[in-house]
């Protein structure tokens, strides 16, 4: 039987991150593999850049964020499961190479030093709290993107119904459908973030689901409903949010092990679960749904004011600084912040504006494939990266072209920041739901402010290209070189530009 390329990668991946052993859990977003370790000291950054197929790696804390790019990023997500086992049902093979373990023959041979050298230079609440952040919202990725743009093209046919395009009789139905799919993620997604954040915090995942559903309020008496102990209002359904979700599952965690240490083994799966969900349960109706909904509305409020009132300059901002946060893998942490506005005002006005720093990118890539044409290594990294660039998938094109530029990465930033001051200048652009950025998101912008995005998009491009043009292309970059490889072998020659 062959060895697929993921499956290579995957064990080199393996190789120079101390073994199959060093890992409680693996995941994936679009373009990056995440593994989480046990021993964070024992990785050999170094070599693990150098693998083929590899495009960067970011190491944040216990997270090891491995950049293969999309599609890729899933299939060696799962060869690594079904190596380790650590997926349910993975089958794991026996007579895996050695390698594999070298460097941990268990996890009992992890040194009490290394942890608390690693630990001191490397971790801190704010990274656990990112950390904590991705790792809720990162598996739910996917079904954002195909919801949100199944719900994009049901809004595209009620517009073209509206506006008389299509037969409301007909066409109508298939926009229920559509939205029906679409609403199998949005109309419950509180409970999903629930049992995700229930695994992440060390609760109970079915529990965590059922403390995010007593956020729906469903049961209550409309001609009796609850009160708001803050204000004296009607409690309403859904206030508080995903992250009043999030914080009441982090005390569920607490309160579920307090309780367990208390309850003997035979009465655990009576009274546990029991005790556990009743006082979460009353605390999240009557304490932390009211203060979450002040903090959820504050939040997008701040968000939307400084949108408003910065208009082009907080455009550029927001733009020009996205691009070092996807680099270092923070930018998840942003995804309640959007599903919170969307909930709020039915869109979120910070994903259009944040999305043109890939656009800025795109057009700083292209500007480097056309001055630096001779470069044969570089010019088809560009060629691979493009595509995917064009379509909000930033991740390859930073790792394989603009970073180990250097000077690139900046120009590429500008160009991002000159298209988020178009959208700034525009204002109220916004989307309806997350998943991809670049031209995938046309179909999700809201009240036919399409045009508005894809001049912000075209402002972008031509930004980055400009300034990249002009000033980004190192003359390094633009020695003739032949092309010798893919992936990371590839960009070594490219280490020294910066």
């Amino acid at each position: 039987m062959n060895t697929t390329k993921e499956q290579l990668i995957a064990k080199e991946i393996y190789k120079h991150m101390g073994g199959k052993d060093n890992t409680t859990d693996i995941y994936n977003c679009m373009t990056r593999v995440r593994i989480d370790l046990v021993d964070p000291s024992v990785v050999d950054e170094v070599e693990l850049k150098k693998v083929d197929g590899v495009m960067g790696v970011v190491q944040d804390g216990n997270n090891l964020q491995v950049v293969v790019g999309p599609g890729t990023a899933s299939k060696v997500a799962t060869e690594l499961a079904s190596m380790s086992g650590s997926v349910k049902g993975a089958a794991v093979d026996e007579n895996l190479d050695p390698e594999l373990t070298s460097g941990r023959a268990s996890t009992e041979q992890i040194t009490k030093e290394n942890k608390e050298k690693y630990k001191k230079g490397n971790d801190n609440a704010f990274k656990r709290i990112t950390r904590s952040i991705a790792s809720i919202f990162v598996p739910l990725i996917p079904a954002f993107v195909g919801a949100g743009i199944i719900g994009g093209i049901a809004s595209i046919f009620q517009n073209m119904i509206t506006a008389g395009q299509l037969d409301a009789a007909t066409w109508g139905h298939a926009v229920d459908i559509l939205n029906i799919i679409k609403n199998g993620l949005f109309g419950y997604l509180n409970i999903y973030v629930g049992i995700n954040a229930a695994k992440v915090f060390g609760a109970t995942q079915g529990m965590g689901g059922v403390i995010a559903g007593i956020i729906y309020l469903t049961g209550m008496n409309p001609e009796n409903p609850l009160i708001n102990i803050f204000t004296g209002e009607p409690l309403l359904a859904g206030q508080g949010g995903i992250i009043g979700v999030i914080f009441a599952v982090f005390i569920l965690s607490y309160v579920e092990k307090a309780v367990r240490k208390v309850i003997p083994d035979a009465l655990d799966i009576i009274f546990t679960p029991t005790i556990a969900l009743l006082v979460v349960g009353l605390l999240t109706i009557f304490v932390i749904m009211p203060v979450a909904g002040v903090i959820s509305s504050s939040l997008v409020g701040s968000i939307n004011w400084v949108l408003d009132i910065g208009g082009a300059f907080s455009g550029f901002i927001l733009g020009a600084f996205f691009l070092p946060l996807v680099m270092f893998g923070l930018h998840q942490v942003l995804t309640p912040i959007h599903i919170e506005m969307i909930s709020s005002t039915d869109q979120t006005n910070l994903l259009p504006i944040l999305a043109m720093a890939g656009a800025g990118q795109v057009g700083a890539a292209i500007a480097v494939w056309m001055r630096a044409r001779q470069n044969k290594q570089l010019t088809n990294m560009i060629k691979g990266a493009l595509p995917v660039g064009i379509l909000g998938i930033g991740e390859p094109l930073i790792y394989a072209v603009t970073l180990p530029l250097g000077r690139t990465f900046i120009t590429a930033c500008i160009g991002g920041g000159i298209g988020g001051a178009v959208i700034g200048f525009f204002g109220s652009v916004g989307a309806t739901a997350i998943g991809p950025s670049g031209v995938a998101l046309i179909p999700l912008i809201a009240n036919n402010m399409w045009l508005q995005y894809v001049i912000g998009l075209i402002a972008a491009y031509i930004g980055g290209f400009v300034v990249t043009y002009f000033f980004g292309v190192p003359k390094s970059a633009m020695e003739p070189t032949e092309l010798q490889g893919s992936g990371s072998q590839a960009q070594d020659p490219l280490a020294d530009f910066n």
